[in-house]
């Protein structure tokens, strides 16, 4: 088995030219692995705490203090390399070495592990025998905490290509409608700037529902059908709205305001209207039996949690139990440690919650959660349609689609 024989630590830059750590890990003295921890934009209350006391410096320095401790560990033990993170940093949110730390360390050990033996890194760390691919889902246009004043109040409107039979078919669909959105909004505004957000997304000056109009308008441009060829969904990232004083959801692009009950109207009517596939954080983060109401309307839609269950096996039971979701989404860096990832990964396949791999807003060029989403069994994978970081994971689904090891696309 390959064994860590160094790691090293530095500071790199995000694609939104943020600091963050890049961490190699050479097993058997000739085999690197790499990886960059991501940071986003619209953080969940109950995530991972990214550095020490929010400084990369800090928490390479901590790294930097215990490295010994890793090495002669084997590469693909996942286990033993928790429990030493663990001895280092026995804190509930990674505050003292930093979840960047846990999560570099443990996917660039993997990535390691995956050259050293010769083999794709999702077969390294999948328990399962059989491998789908997950249905690329990508930001086509955006607002929120992604985009700049007058864009949306909702985050993002993303497409997935649900009639595709083929990962690059999925892939080249998805290319085509965010090219023809792009299309549509400078026909409709001749002075649109070109203006994107960070996932990529256009990011026009208009309102929720006009954007969410002139999304459909380029999914029926070109001649494919709302829940047949392509299929809208929406990450409305409500905690972002979210006036805990006030107990509303403040719209304040759209200038209104939503009570609880008329956030729930607001969402499952945008659901309806527009045939989404996938609706994601609905409502707040803590707002679990909204959450439920909007789950049993909709048991055909992917009702997803990410900042509802951060990719936290515990805060995922409270979930299950409530019947919040029936689908997650499934980071990373929320959780920590890949390992942290892969518990909660099985919490939710268990109990048949749908798992979506996710990148961060502020991403790298790394493509290995492309890998975790095949390994987790993932029904989507929501890495973005353009741009470098995006473009990173979906030209790795490309290259794996040549292993005869993965048979498909999932079964949504």
């Amino acid at each position: 088995m390959p064994k860590i024989s160094s790691i090293r630590g530095r500071l790199v830059y995000n694609s939104r030219g943020s600091k963050t750590v890049e961490i190699d890990v050479i097993t058997d003295n000739k085999h690197l692995g790499r990886a960059c921890a991501p940071s986003g934009a619209s953080v969940g209350k109950y995530e991972a705490q990214s550095f020490t006391d929010n400084k990369p410096e800090k928490s390479l320095q901590v790294l930097n203090a215990n490295i010994k401790k890793f090495i002669g560990l084997e590469a693909d033990d996942l286990k033993s390399i928790q429990q030493v993170l663990r001895k280092i940093d026995s804190t509930s949110n990674y505050s003292k070495i930093g979840g960047a730390v846990a999560y570099a360390v443990t996917i660039a050990s993997v990535d390691s592990a995956a050259k050293a033996k010769d083999e794709p890194m999702f077969k390294v760390i999948s328990q399962a025998k059989k491998w789908r691919f997950p249905f690329p889902i990508g930001n086509i246009l955006g607002g929120g905490a992604h985009a700049g004043p007058g864009t949306p109040d909702i985050q993002e409107i993303l497409v997935c290509s649900v009639g595709a039979k083929t990962v690059r078919e999925s892939i080249e669909m998805n290319l085509a409608v965010h090219k023809e959105l792009g299309n549509v909004l400078r026909k409709k505004d001749p002075m649109f700037t070109n203006g994107r957000g960070d996932e990529g997304g256009w990011a026009p000056q208009m309102d929720n529902e006009k954007a969410l109009d002139v999304s459909v308008k380029a999914c029926e441009n070109l001649g494919y059908t709302l829940g047949k060829e392509v299929a809208l969904g929406v990450d409305f990232a409500s905690s972002t709205q979210w006036d805990a004083k006030k107990k509303k959801y403040v719209y304040s692009r759209a200038g209104f305001e939503n009570t609880p009950e008329e956030q729930i109207d607001f969402a499952s009517d945008i659901i309806k209207k527009y045939k989404l596939i996938y609706a994601e954080d609905a409502v707040h983060e803590e707002a679990f039996d909204d959450m439920s109401e909007i789950t049993a309307k909709f048991p055909k839609v992917l009702i997803t949690g990410d900042d509802l269950t951060v990719t936290n096996a515990g805060i995922l039971q409270k979930a299950i139990k409530k019947k919040s979701c029936n689908a997650a989404i499934l980071k990373v860096n929320q959780a920590g440690s890949l390992y942290d990832a892969l518990e909660f990964a099985e919490v939710a396949t268990k109990n048949k919650v749908r798992l979506i791999t996710s990148h961060r807003s502020g991403e790298s060029t790394d493509h290995q959660i492309s890998h975790i989403g095949i390994a987790t069994g993932s029904k989507m994978l929501k890495v973005g349609v353009v741009g470098g970081e995006r473009v990173a994971k979906l030209n790795e689904l490309v290259r794996l689609s040549e292993h005869s090891l993965i048979r498909g696309m999932a079964e949504i």
